[in-house]
């Protein structure tokens, strides 16, 4: 399958795990990043910052109406929703928060859905709630690949078990493991790799 874009979503313990996983990508890492992590909406920015300091790829805040890039991770600004345009374009709305979030998973996962089908990647990490249990399970019946970070190696356990008692993962691996199998998925077709 031609994976186009990969989709995140972390909540409590999620900056210790996307330290682990996005400095693992090489510099021309093939496809677009976005990641939804529940943060205050007084959030200053630190987070993405110290990201972008330790990876090869581009970490930045989404803007309204930016083009999907390569080799660019994608954040939700503090207090929007994170949303992929049919165009592939980033939109952000201040609509009403789901699963008590905003930003949600959930609706970061439907509308990559709506864009992208089943070129997706989705990924659930360390969170204390549910949020982006249903957003895998509609990714994985778009006919997407998803990966949930294994509970017990999750800071908090409840997003990983939400999302794999209501789908059924293709993976559930380690945290230590996930940047690494991201990133074999497209060396296999690449040799930018080498």
């Amino acid at each position: 399958m031609d994976y186009k874009i990969i989709v995140i979503g972390t909540s409590a313990g999620g900056m210790d795990a996307l330290k682990k996983i996005l400095p693992v990508f090489p510099p021309a890492f093939p496809v677009p990043i976005v990641v939804v992590q529940h943060i205050s909406s007084l959030s200053n920015g630190f987070m993405i910052q110290y990201l972008n300091s330790i990876s090869s790829v581009r970490v930045k805040e989404a803007e309204e109406k930016e083009c999907l890039n390569p080799s660019t991770v994608y954040f939700a600004p503090p207090n929007y929703h994170l949303l992929i345009e049919d165009d592939q374009t980033l939109s952000l709305s201040v609509e009403k928060k789901v699963n008590y979030a905003r930003p949600s998973i959930d609706v970061l996962f439907d509308s990559a859905v709506y864009a992208y089908g089943k070129s997706i990647i989705g990924v659930v990490l360390t969170g204390a709630n549910n949020d982006g249990a249903k957003g895998l399970a509609n990714i994985k019946k778009a006919g997407g690949y998803v990966i949930v970070q294994s509970p017990e190696t999750a800071y908090s356990d409840s997003m990983p078990k939400s999302a794999i008692a209501e789908t059924t993962p293709d993976l559930i691996i380690p945290l230590e493991e996930i940047g690494v199998v991201l990133r074999d998925l497209f060396m296999k077709k690449s040799n930018l790799f080498i």
